[in-house]
């Protein structure tokens, strides 16, 4: 017959295995209920219409002179243009608005009305790991979602001023290979000459370069400027991977200012404070950004651009910037120039693009601790092959770094286990005389060489470094639908089986029943609850963070069992 003692822990084994089992149903049907129903893109919206400006044009965004133009002087005026050479377009591209543009790392769909970018999708970055054949949906134009990228000329002379103007390419449909680099080119007639779009795209990269030239065949001059933009809604991205108990994403945009390296304006600034003043930027980008992917528009480095945040009309959001205006004379050609970047936060790409816009991938105020620890997990990766590996290891490097400081942390707790049992029983003798408490414990630990803050350092020393890793395996698109061992297929989201925390949670447990109980008994049964709910907060925490936190702690145990040790010894030799 079971004894009292074993019935009830029975009953508790059994109450967590149900526990365990009814938290992996409900994650299931979370998870289920998230998902969204269709992943393949839905049909594009129709085209702005030719016969009127869009709201979405920045009106009068080039004006004539006056004290408050936002038009910059005449010094920044490009003289000189460049021409390009391509075939003759069709007569229309098979009667189809859109030209459809795929190299290995982007697929794109341009609309002929305005030139935008309506749709672009990342074949490098299934939706999820279920669907390898798939690729991420970024930018797309459908009844659900609005999300493109907007470009034209506007000014007394450019045509998007008075209405989107109707291209033509040489093809609807355009393949582009590994390595190669192609311009595709569109045109239209305007008056007394032709305007190009000329998109160019390289096979392995995802920023594509943009350049308007118009010809001025008239005998009149030209005076035009080029606007970017981003054209948003503020909903989520349809395929989020993001869960409603877990932190959540930035969803919003970006850009650098004179005054801020990294400015952020998400959707309610705009809605709270109206458009955001204009700010002019030599070079600068703005960007929109979602978690793990961002589309930015990238002016020339040396050009001076005014950048703008407002809402449309039509409730959509614009994010965007104006160029220098820009005077054509007769028989010349006017050249404008941007990049438009739509993929991954790859931060060492980002980098190469322009000034400060690596700074997208956003680490937090922790960024100065973070960006060395991407750069070393990285390093590690490219030695072992596996992100989870490269955890492991980075965690075994930090400890390393750590162990000095720590080690003086766990002797100090050493000393406070030895001196437990005098504690004890001060605390009994003198349980109703608090001041008289006080002196003898302070007593007791200067006679002992005891200090009861010196064991708060081995728990407070990797909390930086915690939250720095946090949104390093957060932000870092790297660790997307990155696998490590048997179940975990993602180190970026949470353990599907909870397997890692509730280890997490035991190595706590463990680390715990090492540490001397100080404080009266509520305070000892507080801290005797936070293993559970550190493991209630780490069940929906990316498995990648969790697997550091195991690690730290089964490495704590190890380095405190032998700091115990040693102290041990030492004070048996110096009783001998």
């Amino acid at each position: 017959m079971l004894t009292p003692e074993i019935q009830r822990i029975v009953l508790l084994v059994a109450l967590a295995v149900t526990g365990y089992f009814m938290i992996l149903a409900w994650n299931d049907d979370m998870q289920e209920n998230r998902k969204p129903i269709e992943y393949e893109a839905a049909p594009l919206a129709a085209p702005a219409t030719e016969s009127s400006v869009p709201d979405d044009t920045p009106a009068e965004a080039i004006p004539s002179q006056n004290p408050v133009s936002d038009v910059p002087d005449e010094s920044l005026l490009v003289e000189e243009g460049i021409a390009v050479t391509a075939e003759t377009p069709a007569a229309s591209a098979n009667g189809n608005n859109l030209v459809m543009v795929e190299t290995p790392t982007l697929k794109v769909w341009i609309d002929l009305t305005g030139g935008d970018i309506v749709r672009v999708q990342l074949p490098k970055f299934p939706v999820e790991l279920e669907l390898p054949d798939t690729p991420y949906l970024l930018l797309d134009r459908s009844p659900t979602q609005t999300y493109v990228a907007q470009s034209g000329l506007i000014g007394p002379d450019g045509p998007d001023s008075t209405a989107r103007p109707r291209f033509e390419a040489e093809s609807s449909e355009i393949f582009i290979a590994e390595g190669e680099e192609r311009a595709v080119v569109l045109r239209t007639a305007i008056d007394g000459g032709e305007l190009r779009k000329v998109f160019v795209f390289r096979g392995d990269d995802y920023l594509v370069d943009l350049r308007y030239e118009m010809d001025n065949r008239s005998a009149d001059t030209k005076r035009a400027g080029m606007f970017a933009q981003i054209k948003r809604d503020s909903r989520p991205p349809p395929t989020d991977e993001s869960f409603s108990l877990a932190p959540q994403p930035y969803l919003g945009a970006a850009l650098t200012t004179p005054e801020e390296r990294y400015f952020k304006i998400d959707f309610e600034d705009i809605d709270d404070d109206g458009p955001m003043p204009r700010t002019t930027v030599t070079g600068g980008w703005i960007a929109l950004l979602q978690h793990y992917f961002l589309s930015a528009w990238v002016p020339p480095a040396e050009q001076n651009n005014n950048f703008y945040a407002r809402r449309g009309g039509d409730g959509n959001y614009l994010f965007g910037y104006t160029g220098p205006a820009q005077t054509v004379e007769p028989g010349q050609t006017g050249v404008w120039e941007a990049s438009f970047y739509a993929g991954p936060k790859d931060q060492k790409r980002l980098e190469e693009i322009a000034e400060n816009l690596n700074l997208t991938v956003d680490y937090g105020f922790l960024w100065w601790v973070a960006v060395p620890l991407f750069y070393i997990l990285d390093w590690l990766y490219e030695m072992v092959g596996n992100w989870g590996v490269a955890i492991i290891l980075l965690t075994i490097i930090v400890k390393a770094a750590l162990y000095p400081l720590s080690a003086a942390g766990y002797k100090s707790m050493a000393n406070m286990r030895r001196v437990a049992p005098a504690m004890k029983k001060l605390q009994e003798r003198y349980a109703n005389d608090r001041e008289k408490l006080s002196r003898e414990m302070m007593a007791l630990y200067k006679k002992e060489g005891a200090n009861p803050l010196g064991g708060c350092l081995p728990m407070l020393l990797p909390m930086p470094i915690f939250l720095a890793l946090y949104w390093v395996l957060f932000e870092s698109v790297e660790l997307r639908q990155a696998p490590f061992i048997f179940w975990i297929e993602d180190l970026a989201v949470m353990d599907p089986y909870f397997i890692l925390p509730l280890a997490m949670g035991a190595s706590m447990y463990w680390m715990q029943t090492l540490n001397p109980q100080m404080g009266d008994p509520m305070q000892q049964k507080m801290m005797k609850m936070m293993p559970i709910m550190f493991t209630v907060l780490f069940l929906f925490f990316p498995a990648g963070l969790v697997l550091y936190w195991l690690v730290n702690n089964i490495l704590s145990v190890a380095q405190q069992q032998y700091v115990y040790r040693k102290a041990e010894k030492a004070q048996a030799a110096a009783k001998s």
